[in-house]
């Protein structure tokens, strides 16, 4: 009698582990399908909405409508400065600077700060124009840029800069800018 009712409850176990086994196997599979689906799908990120279109970030790229406001922010932060703001200026523009152009851009800001501390000297930029490529992550801005002696307007000039992205991940960060030459002026120039 005692080798029936072990029997049976070998039975029992056995039909309880093969239950948990096939659990096992059903969670297991479910796991990598999951874990194949997370890493061949692009991740989205959905923006807060500051213009009637719908913009998003993904792994797969960058949208032009996207390129454009970062652009547009860029372009006015960097190109609108004045002697009172400048290390406020320089501080916000590292931030968005790519880790890779960190040390190269910090340069050539330090060298403009130098060059404006102290100074009565301002300019301000306004964008008649941009142009976005998402592929190549570059933008160029077209505009006027009023250079201001105190109150006083004593340059105005209609200029181009072109401005490099980089994406790492979700993030886009600034690669570098310069200043295009304008039809008057020779390449190097």
């Amino acid at each position: 009698m005692r080798a029936e009712f072990a029997h049976e409850q070998a039975q029992t176990y056995l039909r309880q582990r093969n239950r948990f086994a096939v659990l096992a196997g059903v969670l297991g599979l479910t796991t990598l399908i999951s874990l194949g689906a997370a890493v061949t799908r692009d991740e989205q990120v959905v923006l807060v909405p500051i213009t009637a279109e719908r913009i998003t970030v993904s792994s797969g790229g960058i949208d032009a409508p996207y390129l454009e406001l970062v652009t547009r922010d860029t372009a006015l932060m960097l190109l609108n400065r004045a002697p009172e703001s400048l290390d406020y200026w320089m501080a916000n523009i590292l931030m968005l600077a790519d880790p890779a152009a960190h040390g190269r851009l910090k340069a050539e800001l330090v060298r403009i700060v130098e060059e404006q501390r102290g100074s009565d000297i301002s300019q301000a930029f306004v964008i008649a124009e941009m142009h976005v490529d998402p592929k190549a992550l570059t933008s160029t801005v077209t505009g006027t840029l009023k250079t201001f002696v105190g109150t006083q307007v004593i340059a105005s000039q209609r200029r181009s800069f072109r401005f490099r992205w980089s994406k790492r991940g979700l993030s886009l960060a600034l690669a570098g800018f310069e200043q295009l030459p304008t039809d008057k002026e020779e390449p190097g120039q």
